[in-house]
């Protein structure tokens, strides 16, 4: 699933393809893609003449900012954007495709059918789901260390499981949560509460800090990643410990070991993070 950093790459490179376009029509393939409104006849029919001003991000979710609406756009595991030529072959799996004058469109594929639209008047998007539900981003004034603490300190749930929680910081999902433990050298089952002050400061600081080193890479291209313009980042080969179990581990040389917590595969090194 693309996390922060690929999603920021996406964004950037939409804002290349498809800012200043004017959107002539809409065709959806697969109308559960649209979660607002119900009917996807009303988007469809709503977006008739919409220019895209801008695309914004909050979190993983990208914001396709237009003169009366926002369009808001989670990618979930395969989604992604391309720009083409009105003539050429359209993809299996391309659910929805936005015609602009000029004979480009971009086009929306999505293997899995996971991924989501909601359209809102502009302005209101924030105030309601899904983008009302996100905490804030690692790099953002409203992260402070006093708002992590007290998130921390108020639960039973391990450390691993709070991180991912897109409600108390947004961005960081499974490969990068790793990443963030690692550098911080705590271990994923530790109670977020037993955390100490120091820790609590370290995994805010390596939290921007891994996801900004990310995005300057083109983010990890692990599974199907690529932007807009079809292009891979290369951060997948800066990883200390995602994807490497049984690999040695890049401080002391110990096996990685690979879990499960919360639910999604778990990377540590038991000695660089250890639970005690």
């Amino acid at each position: 699933m693309p996390e922060l950093p690929e999603v920021e790459r996406v964004r950037r490179s939409l804002v290349e393809l498809v800012a200043g376009q004017k959107i002539m029509e809409v065709e959806v393939g697969w109308p559960k893609i649209i979660k607002n409104p119900e009917q996807h006849e009303q988007f469809q029919d709503a977006l008739k003449g919409q220019t895209i001003l801008d695309v914004d991000r909050k979190g993983k979710f990208l914001v396709f900012l237009l003169d009366d609406y926002s369009l808001i756009s989670h990618l979930r595991m395969e989604g992604n954007y391309s720009l083409r030529k009105t003539e050429d072959p359209v993809e299996k799996h391309t659910h929805v495709i936005f015609r602009f004058s000029g004979g480009k469109e971009l086009r929306y594929r999505d293997v899995r059918k996971f991924g989501t639209m909601h359209l809102f008047r502009k302005g209101s998007e924030w105030t309601v789901p899904p983008l009302s539900k996100l905490g804030p981003e690692p790099f953002s004034d409203e992260f402070t260390i006093e708002y992590f603490k007290g998130k921390l300190k108020n639960t039973d749930r391990v450390i691993k499981a709070v991180l991912l929680d897109q409600s108390v910081v947004s961005g960081l999902g499974n490969i990068y949560v790793d990443e963030v433990l690692f550098r911080s050298g705590i271990h994923p089952l530790r109670k977020a509460k037993s955390l100490t002050d120091r820790e609590i400061l370290s995994l805010r600081e390596q939290s921007a800090a891994t996801l900004q080193e990310s995005i300057n890479a083109g983010g990890s291209s692990v599974n199907t990643y690529m932007n807009s313009h079809g292009q891979s980042g290369t951060y997948q080969n800066e990883l200390k410990v995602y994807g490497k179990k049984d690999q040695e581990c890049f401080n002391c040389g110990t096996a990685i070991h690979k879990i499960k917590v919360a639910g999604r595969g778990t990377h540590f090194c038991p000695i660089c993070q250890s639970q005690n």
